[in-house]
């Protein structure tokens, strides 16, 4: 995306905050594997969203002071010897050229800085990023250096920027949504990869495995998540990613998968017959789950409240489970559908911010009802993505094939 985008992010940020007031941001750090390996980087997702950058150990730094914003970024200083070894750092003009942000500076001149808007021009509210999962996490190193400023700076008050840039990820630009559709793009011609690939006797893996190498050589360096490849009853385990076992001939297999093109994710889940044919019974379970499907995506709309239309889901899984012989009372549905029927889609598979809303053009949300038979070894989740627009909503996810005929059909060819 072009540098005009996060410029627009960081304005729509700085004008929720308070004057006389700082927002830092760290790009975040590998986090050691083993020995000397480290796990990939991944930047923090708030940090990219505003930056556009994808290098560890980089600060956002921002002032709103009478009105007037100011900002600022922070990269590592080259070190020729390192460069050797692990390759060179962002440079000033790369830094630029991505955020926008004119004002590039060396880490070693940071802490000087913050002193000298607190200290000097009087500063007091210091926003970052305050991501806590439960109360039990970790302390990360943004809570690590908040303390410290804290103890420092008596005075300043260290506020979470968090949940409002997680209220602004959930309405997604145009550039951002074409990303998730060049995301999509790939991940349905994945799928179909291992569709056309697909046989009873393979391991969940080397199935998988077809759909990695679309992904490859697409350009993708990393999955929205790790693949769930569910053959038979593994697929009634709602995040099964061992993916280790042989495909059995009367088989339905559930994938649930997702490219990750710059940073912004697919989520889909298709179930399908090993050997290419649905049995009357599997057939039956998948067509219950597609109509409640198609009813959850008729009836995305802005207004709709998403609790209520996640209530309304389970409803109708009830009713179909009643029809299928598997319950007698509504309420019993949980014993075959537990999970609810979908989540925002963005930087993050599970996009951040509250579901306790109503829906607004411009929001990317999945939807994924299921029934789980354990005892007939039947999984069944059928999932899509979806734009609310102005009247309704757009399955971005269309042209992938879902209806049984069409499933066998393909698979026949």
């Amino acid at each position: 995306m072009n540098k005009e985008v996060f410029d627009k992010n960081r304005k729509k940020l700085l004008n929720r905050i308070g004057e006389n007031s700082i927002v830092m941001i760290f790009s975040g750090r590998a986090v050691k594997k083993s020995a000397d390996e480290q796990y990939k980087f991944t930047p923090n997702r708030n940090f990219y969203y505003l930056t556009g950058i994808d290098e560890e150990n980089v600060v956002l730094f921002m002032t709103k002071m009478k009105g007037e914003y100011e900002e600022k970024l922070f990269i590592k200083a080259p070190n020729p010897e390192l460069e050797k070894w692990v390759g060179r750092t962002i440079t000033k003009e790369e830094a630029q050229e991505l955020s926008g942000i004119k004002d590039v500076a060396y880490s070693d001149s940071l802490n000087s800085t913050i002193h000298s808007y607190i200290f000097n021009k009087d500063i007091n509210v210091m926003y970052m990023d305050l991501e806590k999962d439960s109360y039990n996490s970790i302390e990360t190193y943004t809570e690590k250096y908040a303390r410290e400023l804290k103890n420092k700076y008596p005075q300043l008050k260290v506020k979470n920027a968090y949940n409002m840039i997680a209220a602004l990820r959930m309405v997604k630009s145009e550039e951002e949504v074409e990303e998730i559709k060049k995301a999509i793009e790939i991940t349905i011609e994945g799928v179909e990869n291992l569709m056309k690939n697909a046989k009873p006797g393979m391991k969940e893996c080397e199935l998988e495995a077809y759909f990695d190498f679309v992904c490859k050589s697409k350009g993708v360096n990393d999955y929205a998540f790790k693949t769930i490849a569910a053959s038979g009853v593994n697929a009634t385990i709602l995040h099964y990613v061992d993916n280790n076992c042989e495909i059995q001939d009367n088989d339905l297999i559930l994938f649930d998968l997702g490219a990750q093109l710059n940073y912004y994710n697919a989520d889909i889940s298709r179930t399908f017959p090993a050997n290419g044919k649905f049995t009357e019974r599997q057939k039956e379970v998948y067509n219950a789950v597609l109509r409640v499907n198609e009813k959850v995506i008729e009836a995305i709309k802005p207004g709709v409240s998403y609790l209520e239309l996640n209530h309304q889901s389970t409803e109708w899984v009830a009713e179909e489970c009643v029809n299928l012989g598997l319950i007698e009372d509504k309420k019993d549905v949980i014993k075959y559908y537990w999970h609810s029927v979908g989540h925002s889609l963005g930087l993050d598979t599970h996009d951040v911010g509250d579901r306790d809303i109503k829906f607004q053009p411009g929001m990317v949300w999945t939807v994924e009802p299921g029934i789980y038979i354990e005892e007939e070894k039947i999984g069944v989740r059928i999932e899509d993505d979806v734009l609310v627009t102005a009247d309704g909503c757009i399955n971005l996810t269309k042209d992938m094939i879902k209806t049984v005929e069409d499933i066998e059909a393909f698979m026949k060819k």
